[in-house]
């Protein structure tokens, strides 16, 4: 059993529940949904219903055609969205070597490997070496990084390009629902500098949606 302090559990019990969390359940394919289990089982951090449900049907309307990844665990967020776009090329960056290997396993059982580029090492790292353009980008690593990766993210993501970014109202500590636990007043406090940025780029045009842990969408103008 892996050890993951922000980890998305089973969604039956979820860090954060909304009123609509009931009627946004994925539609996605059985294999997909039997290796989302299994990561589920181990306590490895995948999206919840909610969150998923939103990208499925975020991905299936604007089909982009070349997508960013932060924070790939171990794959089942980048087979969804290689599933749902089904011309798409997806680069997506994982730190942990274990995850990193499990996901090239997981990518290649689906048939997905030729469409996917891994890149193991840190986020910040990682895209300060990219080149291109991306037409979506899914930000889901480390929360207290966010707000620095933001600059590059944008300079990354093409005009009208989204930018979607998960867990920006962790546990509801964001809208004041739950109050912040001491130990996670920076965390909490690094996330909302993230919201803020977002909120105020005159280069980003930005909804933050209550599903989920919460998402930012950003669209660059």
């Amino acid at each position: 059993m892996f050890n993951f302090t922000y980890a998305h559990n089973d969604t039956s019990v979820g860090e954060r529940k909304t009123p609509t969390a009931q009627f946004n359940i994925p539609h996605i394919a059985q294999s997909i949904s039997d290796m989302r289990l299994n990561a589920f089982e181990r306590g490895i951090p995948t999206a919840d219903d909610e969150t998923l449900n939103f990208l499925v049907t975020l991905l299936s309307a604007i089909q982009p055609e070349n997508i960013l990844e932060l924070g790939t665990a171990v794959g089942i967020s980048g087979c969804v969205m290689l599933d749902v776009c089904k011309y798409a090329r997806l680069t997506t960056v994982e730190r942990d070597e274990n995850f990193h290997k499990e996901a090239c396993a997981n990518f290649a059982s689906l048939g997905f490997s030729d469409r996917v580029t891994q890149v193991l090492g840190d986020a910040g790292g990682a895209i300060e070496k990219l080149n291109g353009q991306y037409d979506f980008i899914f930000l889901d690593c480390a929360k207290v990084q966010y707000v620095k990766y933001l600059p590059r993210l944008k300079a990354l993501l093409k005009t009208g390009g989204i930018l979607l970014a998960d867990d920006v109202l962790l546990y509801g500590w964001i809208t004041g629902e739950n109050p912040v636990p001491p130990k996670r007043k920076m965390l909490a406090a690094h996330i909302k500098e993230y919201v803020d940025a977002v909120t105020r780029d005159e280069g980003l045009t930005t909804s933050i949606i209550n599903a989920g842990d919460g998402l930012a969408l950003s669209v660059k103008k």
